[in-house]
């Protein structure tokens, strides 16, 4: 037998066994009410596909292609009378308190009959990470505050985050890139705010968004150092909207060109910026920037997964319905030993992504940004406290100092690196695995059905242009593929160096 200071060791050696375990270690700490939420979750987008998705996605695909310069606001007020909007926020910020994870099942689901709809309502949740995690309780509320009353009106308010730039995209997502890319929106100080000038580029729901995460930059030289987090609102003065892409798929969410000029934003609506970060912490705001991308990052890439294994599960249910009633030499095509075959591996890729996904997420639960709305305790107590609670009581202590202060610190200082790096690795291997898994099952799909998977009602066509905006970009997927190295691989081997190019 081995001594527990031995046992201690072997674990902790190259791959750790916490990190290859975590389902193994946070399941018996999982809320049990979090499963029949989840149920209800999958339940209403099955219904939500049944009524709006599957009846509305070709007609809409086919009305974009046709005027490459219509894009559907009725598609965001749908999403908005079924409440999707606050179905996420926790109901400290006035919304329905539905666990973060469950999120991915949604948007699996959604994803596997359009991914436009997944991700006009995923997009919203990108930019209320961004909101969130630079931790100003004030602002969030505000925001918040407007989403909620946006809901109940029927006026929808949804949020967009605004970080990619002409000449630079994947740049703007790693310090370690930041500095050598061609940043050009510019931020400059001046009294009682900023005065931005620049322009952000395919910015998906950018032309429906009632208010924009935005990311702008006091020295372009030294973008990594000299990051400031703002909220911009529509109709702001200086703030105007672009064209819109004429994208190869998931054509119903517009991604939208938005253009800064000598727009001023008050002091009131900065998150986040070199000044605002020493307050909190002592930590370089380089590394801050870091982290607060790898936040979101870890937050949203399981999601993009879950739209992969949507896509694959989409393509993958085509392929079995068309053999199931196709014949072939006489017999039913599902008959077929290669058929099977192709069937079962089509399956076993879903399960796969299904798999990457839940992974990346138990991560972010047990030991990411999840991890204190999901301890038992706390997830009963948010669940089960009327909501008028949280309105009267708590939510004056948002728009004071305090407020503030316990977000920034349980964010900046009181989070483990190694902890994040595990979340933001495995969403990261979310990512690009389980888009690659959606093309791969699309591409299968249509070798399986022949010129019938072309036809627009098998879909398989449509979701194969969805699933391949995902990964279009060949850098998004190697960068993704060198996020893993960097964060699950590289802190083994201390003379492992990463974004040498």
């Amino acid at each position: 037998m081995l001594t527990r200071s031995q046992v201690k060791s072997f674990i902790s050696r190259y791959p750790a066994f916490e990190d290859e375990t975590l389902a193994l270690h946070y399941a018996p700490r999982m809320p049990k009410a979090m499963v029949k939420e989840t149920q209800e979750v999958i339940a209403i987008a099955r219904k939500f596909n049944d009524e709006v998705a599957r009846p509305l996605s070709l007609e809409l695909d086919r009305k974009t292609h046709e005027d490459p310069n219509y894009f559907a606001p009725e598609m965001v007020k749908k999403c908005n009378e079924w409440g999707f909007y606050t179905m996420w926020v926790p109901k400290l910020f006035g919304g329905k308190g539905y666990n973060m994870p469950s999120l991915s099942y949604f948007c699996e689901e959604l994803a596997s009959v359009c991914l436009g709809f997944a991700n006009i309502i995923a997009v919203h949740y990108l930019g209320i990470s961004g909101l969130m995690m630079c931790g100003n309780t004030r602002i969030v509320k505000k925001v918040m505050n407007d989403v909620r009353k946006g809901e109940e009106t029927g006026d929808p308010c949804i949020i967009a985050l605004a970080i990619t730039e002409p000449t630079a995209g994947t740049d703007v997502e790693e310090v370690d890139l930041e500095d050598k890319g061609r940043i050009t929106c510019h931020a400059k100080k001046v009294n009682g705010g900023y005065i931005i000038n620049g322009s952000k580029i395919f910015i998906s729901n950018g032309h429906t968004s009632k208010w924009t995460v935005l990311y702008a930059y006091t020295d372009l030289k030294k973008a990594s150092e000299t990051t400031v987090a703002m909220m911009v609102k529509e109709g702001m003065k200086g703030f105007t909207l672009g064209t819109h892409e004429n994208k190869m798929g998931q054509r119903i969410c517009p991604a939208s060109v938005l253009n800064f000029e000598d727009c001023f934003v008050p002091d009131e609506l900065v998150m986040l910026d070199p000044e605002k970060t020493r307050k909190f912490t002592n930590q370089k705001v380089r590394d801050i920037k870091m982290r607060h991308i790898d936040y979101i990052v870890s937050i949203t890439r399981p999601a993009v997964g879950a739209f992969g294994t949507g896509a694959a599960r989409g393509a993958f249910e085509a392929a079995l319905k068309f053999a199931s009633e196709t014949e072939l030499d006489g017999r039913p095509m599902i008959n077929h030993e290669w058929v099977q075959c192709r069937l079962a591996e089509m399956y076993a890729n879903v399960r796969l992504g299904r798999l990457a996904y839940v992974e990346a997420n138990t991560a972010n639960q047990h030991r990411g940004v999840y991890n204190l709305l999901q301890m038992k305790p706390m997830y009963y107590y948010l669940k089960h406290m009327p909501q008028a609670y949280f309105d009267k009581v708590l939510s004056p202590l948002l728009d004071k100092p305090i407020g503030t202060w316990l977000l920034s610190k349980w964010y900046l200082d009181w989070q483990k690196p190694k902890d994040q790096h595990v979340c933001t690795g495995l969403g990261s291997v979310a990512k690009f695995s389980c888009t690659d898994i959606g093309v791969r099952n699309c591409q299968m799909a249509l070798e399986l059905m022949g010129q019938a998977g072309m036809r627009n009602e098998n879909r398989v066509e449509k979701i194969l242009r969805d699933a391949k905006l995902l990964q279009i970009y060949e850098g998004t997927n190697q960068l993704n593929r060198l996020n893993v190295f960097k964060s699950l691989i590289a802190p083994a081997f201390p003379k492992a160096k990463v974004f040498e190019d």
